[in-house]
């Protein structure tokens, strides 16, 4: 351990990143209870220094400090950028003016952002992927195309020599601990996969296709830029990782889609109505119907939920012309799913105006899922037998349209 919490994390890499235990919430969406860190790295060659990722603006003068006292600015040979967010490249701009013979190395993808946060279109970098490395005297880095985890931009690298992975954001946690490792930190479970759940859940293929490129390397340890180091068992978080984001096969296997319906009733006519769509549903081959009451769901339910149906279909009342609260929550929470082949269709009883349902089919088509055009679903207080029966029709067609059945789909 040297001064002010510099860490040799393995032979010639240090910690240079800072703490920020203050924070409480990330991103607007993510809760910190814990703070964060903006994690960042040196690494010492027999031929220069390569610092990787940067820190959020508000940090800079403590991470300027710590580069200081292993070198010189113009020991500085490249800044890797995994990832250009805010909370890892606002001091780029800042240790590019101080570096500016550094060669900055980016994703094809990460160019214009690069230019956007520099102000400047003389920067020196260069562009590297998969297949792509560079040597600096006795340290080779690989690079890693790894897009979407979470922005277009992203990568990976692995420095051949420590076995070590440069994972970006992926393997992160919104977790504040001086001790830095994994082994060495607090129980961080719940953050590890909170962490998943609202930054790379919504890009499981991208995760999995990630996978597939760490495995081809012997991995010791995993440098994240949020949270805990993964010294102990960095494969356990890949697995956990691969598991999450793995389609469920036994679904898979036996061919049946599955469908949700949630609904929020104040009188009973709207859940009259949602298990009336639940026996239409219920009554097409191959498919696996449930019905939840959303006034009982919490949001990491209505994740789960989400996340394992084929169709999603809404009821709503209409309460002072909108959709009642949590309603919206588990609109909010559709924002953590991967929508690929996602249906989605709403339906309600109202008294007065009944715009409620509109909304949420153009919030649904807005957040791209397939949204068939089926007849609006939206019934003036109690449903009669003939209403029912609408309803009943409405999960047949909606389910024979998942299964198949041709139609032209509503996008945004």
């Amino acid at each position: 351990m040297m001064s002010n919490d510099i860490v040799e994390i393995s032979k010639d890499i240090y910690f240079i990143g800072v703490f920020d235990p203050e924070i409480r919430t990330f991103d607007i969406i993510m809760k910190t209870s814990n703070g964060t860190s903006y994690n960042s790295y040196l690494i010492k060659t027999s031929e220069g220094i390569i610092i990787v990722d940067g820190v959020k603006l508000e940090f800079q003068e403590q991470f300027f400090k710590k580069i200081e006292q292993h070198c010189t600015y113009d020991e500085i040979k490249y800044v890797i950028s995994h990832h250009l967010e805010p909370d890892h490249a606002g001091s780029i701009p800042e240790l590019i003016r101080r570096a500016p013979q550094a060669k900055v190395l980016i994703s094809p993808q990460a160019t214009s952002m690069l230019k956007a946060i520099t102000k400047t279109e003389t920067i020196d970098f260069e562009t590297v992927w998969t297949n792509k490395s560079i040597t600096l005297g006795n340290k080779t880095i690989q690079f890693l195309t790894t897009p979407y985890l979470h922005w277009p931009e992203t990568m990976s690298s692995y420095v051949v020599e420590n076995k070590l992975l440069f994972s970006g954001d992926v393997f992160g946690s919104h977790y504040c601990d001086k001790r830095l490792f994994n082994d060495l930190v607090g129980d961080f479970a719940y953050s590890f996969q909170y962490y998943y759940d609202h930054i790379m859940r919504p890009f499981k293929s991208y995760v999995l296709s990630a996978i597939k490129l760490y495995e081809k390397f012997e991995i010791d340890m995993i440098a994240t830029l949020h949270g805990p180091i993964l010294k102990e068992n960095p494969k356990k978080y890949i697995d956990l990782y691969k598991k999450w984001s793995e389609v469920d096969c036994e679904k898979l296997a036996s061919g049946n889609k599955i469908v949700s319906i949630f609904y929020l009733t104040s009188y009973k006519n709207t859940r009259n109505m949602a298990e009336k769509i639940y026996e239409g549903c219920e009554s097409v081959e191959g498919i696996v119907a449930n019905v939840y009451d959303l006034a009982s769901l919490g949001e990491q339910n209505m994740l789960k939920l989400l996340d394992e149906s084929d169709g999603i279909l809404i009821g709503t009342p209409t309460i002072n012309g909108d959709a009642p609260r949590p309603v919206w929550d588990l609109l909010s929470c559709m924002m953590f799913l991967e929508k690929k082949g996602k249906m989605a269709g709403a339906f309600g009883s109202y008294g007065w105006s009944g715009e409620a349902i509109d909304m949420i089919l153009h919030r649904m088509k807005f957040l791209n899922f397939r949204v068939p055009p089926l007849d609006l679903l939206k019934i003036k207080l109690i449903p009669n037998e003939e209403e029912l029966q609408r309803c009943f029709n409405h999960g047949v067609e909606f389910c024979e349209i998942l299964k198949g059945k041709m139609v032209e789909m509503t996008m945004n």
